[in-house]
C-alpha cells in the first residue's frame, strides 16, 4: 500500500466490479458487497445524514457529514472527505437516481494515504449500481402508490363494487367492520411515496394495524376493528395515534386529524372526511400539538365545513377587509386571539410578540372593524371569518 498505491487502487476497483456482477439485485446486497471489498463499514445516507441503508452513522459522524455536504440537489459532485476529531475519515460520493440525491459513505478508522485515495474511486464505481437499484425501487413505490390511491378513490365515491372489493382483498384491506379515519398532513417538501414505509412502521410500533395510502401532501389512513370500540378504547386509540405523530415529527413536520368510528365500507369515506376536517383545524393549532380528534371537536368541526361554502367565504372576506392590509398581520392576530379564548398572554406567546403589542393590535382591530369582541355573536362571526382567510 505504501510502495504501489496505484496497484492497490486498481485492485480494489476491479474487485468491486467483479463482486457486483455476482451480487443479488437488492440494495442491501450491494452495500454488503462493497463493505466486504473495502473491509470497511458502508452506509447509504440521505442529505440530512440519516441512514437509508447499511451501517448507521454515529451522531457525531452524521453532524460532521451534514456540515460538509451540499444541502441542495447536485447533478454531479466529486467525492467528499470528512476528517473527524477521532482521526477517522468519512468518504462520501453522491448517488444519483430518480429520487433525491443521497450519499454513499465509507468510514475509515484512520488516514492511510493509499486507502484514502482508493476508496473514493471504488465508491464512484459502486454509486451507479446503487442508483439503479434506487430507481427500480422508486418505480415500484410509485406503481404501488398509484394502485392504492386509485382504490381509495373508488372507496370514497360510494358503495364498492365487487371488483373493488376483490382488489381490496388483494391488498389486504378489510372493508367490513368499524373504521377510524386518520389524516396525516406534511408541511414542506416531503417524498410521500418514499416515506410511506416510515408511517406504516410508526403505526406498527404503537401496535396499530393501519391501512396507509399516499394522498396529496400527506397520507390517509384508517384502522379497522371487528366490533364497535367502546368510548375508552376510542380514547386509547387516539392516544396511540398521537404517539405515532410524535414518532414521525422527528423527521416529518406533521399535523394529524382523527375521525369518528364509522361502520361498513361506506364508513371509510365518512370517517376520512371527518379526519380531513380535523386535520385542517389541527394544522393551525400549535397549542394542541397540531393534533385534533373529532370526538373532541364537536361544533368546531361542523363550523369548519360551513366556512368552506361558496356563500360564506365572500362574506368572510368582506368582513375582514378593513384589517387585511394593515401592518402587524392583524388577521392572524385576531385568529390566534380568538383561538386562545381572548388571552392576551397566550396570543403574545404564540405570535412571539410582547403582551402590550398584542393588546394594541386587538384594540386596533376592534376600532377598524367597529366590533366589540366581548359580544358572543360578533366573536363567533369573526372567528369563523378568520378561519376562511387565505392567510390561515
Amino acid at each position: 500500500m505504501t510502495a504501489e498505491p496505484e496497484v492497490v487502487r486498481s485492485d480494489l476497483v476491479l474487485r468491486a466490479v467483479s463482486e457486483l456482477r455476482r451480487a443479488s439485485g437488492d440494495l442491501a446486497s450491494v452495500l454488503r458487497t462493497t463493505s466486504g471489498v473495502l473491509d470497511r463499514a458502508v452506509t447509504l445516507a440521505g442529505a440530512d445524514g440519516g441512514t437509508l441503508a447499511g451501517e448507521p452513522l454515529e451522531p457525531e459522524e452524521r453532524a460532521a457529514l451534514v456540515d460538509v455536504l451540499p444541502q441542495v440537489p447536485v447533478a454531479w459532485a466529486a467525492p467528499y472527505r470528512v476528517d473527524l476529531p477521532s482521526g477517522a475519515v468519512l468518504i462520501a460520493v453522491a448517488v444519483l437516481s430518480v429520487g433525491p440525491v443521497c450519499w454513499l459513505v465509507a468510514r475509515l478508522p484512520g488516514v492511510v494515504p493509499a486507502e484514502v485515495a482508493a476508496v473514493p474511486e471504488v465508491l464512484t464505481v459502486v454509486a451507479p449500481a446503487v442508483g439503479e437499484r434506487l430507481a427500480l425501487r422508486r418505480l415500484e413505490l410509485e406503481r404501488d402508490a398509484r394502485q392504492r390511491t386509485s382504490l381509495l378513490g373508488e372507496l370514497l365515491h360510494g358503495e364498492p363494487s365487487e371488483a373493488t372489493r376483490r382488489r381490496a382483498v388483494d391488498l389486504g384491506w378489510q372493508l367490513d367492520g368499524w373504521h377510524t379515519g386518520i389524516r396525516l398532513g406534511a408541511d414542506g417538501q416531503v417524498d410521500v411515496a418514499g416515506r410511506r414505509t416510515d408511517v406504516v412502521e410508526a403505526f406498527d410500533a404503537e401496535g396499530l394495524r393501519a391501512v396507509v395510502v399516499e394522498q396529496g401532501d400527506g397520507w390517509s389512513a384508517w384502522i379497522t376493528a371487528v366490533r364497535e370500540p367502546t368510548a375508552t378504547e376510542v380514547q386509547q386509540q387516539a392516544a396511540a395515534i398521537r404517539r405515532v405523530q410524535r414518532r414521525l415529527v422527528q423527521t416529518v413536520d406533521t399535523y394529524v386529524g382523527v375521525g369518528r368510528v364509522q361502520p361498513g365500507p361506506s364508513g371509510i369515506a365518512v370517517t376520512l372526511a371527518e379526519a380531513g376536517d380535523a386535520a385542517g383545524l389541527a394544522r393551525g393549532r400549535a397549542e394542541t400539538g397540531r393534533f385534533l380528534h373529532v370526538d373532541r371537536l364537536g361544533l368546531a368541526q361542523l363550523l369548519l365545513a360551513w366556512t368552506r361554502t361558496d356563500t360564506f367565504q365572500p362574506a368572510a372576506q368582506a368582513l375582514l377587509a378593513p384589517i387585511k392590509d394593515q401592518p402587524g398581520d392583524l388577521v392572524t392576530t385576531l385568529a390566534v386571539y380568538l383561538d386562545t379564548e381572548s388571552s392576551l398572554a397566550e396570543t403574545a406567546a404564540v405570535l412571539g410578540i410582547h403582551r402590550n403589542t398584542a393588546s394594541a393590535r386587538i384594540a386596533k382591530i376592534q376600532h377598524l372593524l367597529g366590533v366589540d369582541l366581548t359580544n358572543p355573536d360578533e366573536r363567533l362571526a369573526l372567528h369563523l371569518a378568520s378561519r376562511t382567510s387565505p392567510t390561515q
